[in-house]
């Protein structure tokens, strides 16, 4: 079994598919890493600027669905 690789999915993405790639990647719910990344965004630090530089440098899928997760 092959690990997945961090890409952003074509579905099951809200705005970027940041979130849900990373849910695709480490095996975890879509609604849980989205939850997890607002609650962070009312501390202070860089959390949306690393947003934004993930969406840029993340690659979108190639192919094939979300996996379920996101949905």
């Amino acid at each position: 079994m092959s690990t997945p690789v961090l890409s952003r999915p074509t579905h099951g993405k809200v705005i970027a598919g940041v979130c849900a790639g990373l849910a695709r990647r480490f095996g975890v719910s879509a609604t849980v890493v989205r939850l997890l990344f607002v609650l962070s965004c009312l501390l202070p630090g860089p959390q949306f600027i690393v947003y934004l530089v993930l969406w840029v440098v993340l690659p979108k899928d190639s192919g094939g669905s979300a996996g379920g997760y996101g949905r």
